[in-house]
């Protein structure tokens, strides 16, 4: 049986050092928390907002993410893919998540602002609305990817081939359209 944590402030907490697994925390503040290269195996967070935490390296295996917001967070080489997918709901703002994986998962409406996003997997993933606002995509690969309506208008370095993602009403800057040609090795002046 779950432990459940209610309307709590946690700051300054070292995580990584317990075992929190199979815990639920419902309408939580999580702020200068370590959780960084921990195992939160059935863990369950709802409503909660983590603030300045270091999650590098955590495993969310069955981990429930259901309205939860990260702010300047260090989220790197997190696999996002091995959360529940059930109501699954992440906000992302002044994060990064370099070298993270999001494969397969629906965010429809999913919000990254000023986020690090380099080399972040997003193959077959459902960003239907998403916002990327002033993040940095280097390396991020999007592969059978739903883009729809997306907002990559104040996105910088991403490069997305449109022969093999679904892009319709997806927004664009007129400066950004150059990381929807660099893959055809072609020369515009």
């Amino acid at each position: 049986m779950k432990h459940l944590f209610e309307d709590q402030l946690f700051e300054d907490k070292d995580f990584s050092k317990e075992n929190i697994e199979k815990q639920q925390f419902e309408h939580c503040i999580f702020k200068k928390c370590n959780f960084s290269k921990l195992h939160l195996f059935e863990t369950d967070f709802t409503d909660c907002d983590f603030i300045d935490c270091d999650f590098s390296l955590v495993k969310m295996t069955q981990t429930g993410l259901k309205n939860v917001k990260f702010k300047t967070c260090h989220l790197l080489g997190v696999n996002f893919s091995d959360c529940k997918q059930f109501l699954l709901e992440i906000d992302f703002k002044d994060c990064q998540l370099s070298m993270s994986s999001f494969y397969q998962l629906k965010l429809k409406g999913i919000r990254f602002k000023n986020c690090n996003l380099k080399e972040v997997d997003f193959v077959e993933t459902d960003l239907n609305q998403a916002d990327f606002d002033q993040s940095d995509l280097a390396g991020a690969i999007f592969e059978n990817s739903n883009l729809e309506k997306a907002d990559f208008r104040n996105a910088i370095n991403f490069q997305i081939k449109p022969e093999i993602n679904h892009l319709k009403k997806t927004k664009f800057s007129s400066d950004g359209l150059m990381g929807l040609l660099t893959h055809l090795d072609i020369i515009i002046d």
